[in-house]
């Protein structure tokens, strides 16, 4: 394709002078602020794929990026000794966006008590871990590096599932804030999170994106909740990260996506799962980030209080930790990332 930008404009004592620049062949995308067409957003799944990058056999994905030297630098971060909780207590309220609530049971006696706990977490409630299990490439599809979706059954998956990542995930953490950024509360729905905020939040908070980051962006979803509770149901139009941010996350090397408002919706890609009225619903994030870049998601957490930490020390980078239940075939699990 060929792209034309604008580059500026002159008029002055009658002549004008315009200076464009053309580019054959090349996306528009960070450099150019520009979100991604639905052609160039398709073509982008195998542009950041991540297929046999370190191997056939892989099943750790972006995780491969967290090396020995990435976590002992990341250890040398914990300057100020301050612990901060990244996950909502588990959900046991049913309501409009959490239709199948946990069950908390307790028993006890004289002596002692116990807990039982079932929980479906994924959804838009429970913080959890989306393994590499989890989204497939299509309806009927492959899941990262090649394998394919028959592998899950329910007896789990054999493949890609979340006990791969036992050994907890261990490395620099960085926060990009992006109300703070703009001066607002929140994200609004005409104002998605896009790929050149991530950077100019980097830039503003004086942090450099390095290899092997968790990239934890918030958007602040419990103020857009507060300040528009008719969006509080499933199903409704939210605001959150755009499709555009997948560039950034693959030119930069990141290990994990940890957010609290998930991709956003109306961005007009195409739409991968299908729903009772014969649609597909689309999340673009989801859909490029697990299946093709083999990159874990952290959905749903909770980002306030680290915000306020990292506010209040001036630091937006940050020793980060977080372990999921050994689920064996699991397509995720739970998690109080800290």
């Amino acid at each position: 394709g060929i792209s034309i930008t604008l580059i500026w404009c002159v008029v002055q004592a009658g002549t004008f002078r315009l200076t464009v620049q053309i580019r054959v062949g090349e996306q528009m995308g960070l450099r150019d602020r520009t979100p991604p067409t639905v052609e160039e957003y398709l073509a982008d799944r195998e542009r950041f794929k991540n297929w046999d990058r370190w191997g056939s056999d892989d099943e750790m994905g972006t995780l491969n990026l967290i090396t020995d030297e990435v976590r002992r630098h990341a250890a040398t971060l914990a300057n100020t000794g301050r612990s901060v909780s990244c996950a909502y207590p588990i959900a046991t309220r049913p309501g409009p966006r959490n239709p199948t609530p946990a069950q908390h049971f307790i028993s006890y006696g004289p002596a002692n008590s116990a807990d039982y706990i079932g929980l479906s977490y994924h959804g838009l409630v429970n913080t959890h871990l989306d393994a590499l299990c989890h989204n497939y490439t299509g309806p009927g599809g492959e899941m990262y590096n090649g394998r394919p979706s028959s592998l899950v059954t329910t007896a789990g998956a054999a493949a890609n599932s979340v006990d791969r990542m036992r050994d907890g995930i261990v490395t620099r953490g960085v926060l990009y804030d992006i109300p703070r950024l703009r001066g607002t509360d929140h994200v609004t729905l005409d104002t998605p999170i896009h790929g050149w905020d991530l950077e100019d939040a980097a830039k503003a908070q004086g942090v450099e994106p390095h290899a092997g980051d968790a990239v934890l962006i918030r958007g602040s979803m419990e103020r857009f909740l507060a300040a528009h509770p008719e969006h509080d149901r499933m199903g409704a139009p939210m605001p959150g990260v755009h499709a555009s941010c997948l560039e950034f996350l693959h030119e930069h090397d990141a290990s994990l996506l940890g957010w609290d408002m998930l991709d956003a919706s109306d961005q007009g890609y195409p739409g991968t799962i299908p729903t009772p009225d014969g649609n597909l619903m689309s999340w673009p994030v989801h859909f490029v980030a697990l299946p093709f870049m083999g990159m874990p998601l952290l959905d749903n957490a909770y980002l306030e209080p680290l915000a306020e930490a990292c506010s209040d020390t001036g630091c937006y980078e940050f020793l980060f930790m977080t372990s999921p239940l050994i689920i064996l075939g699991g397509t995720g699990s739970p998690v109080n990332p800290i």
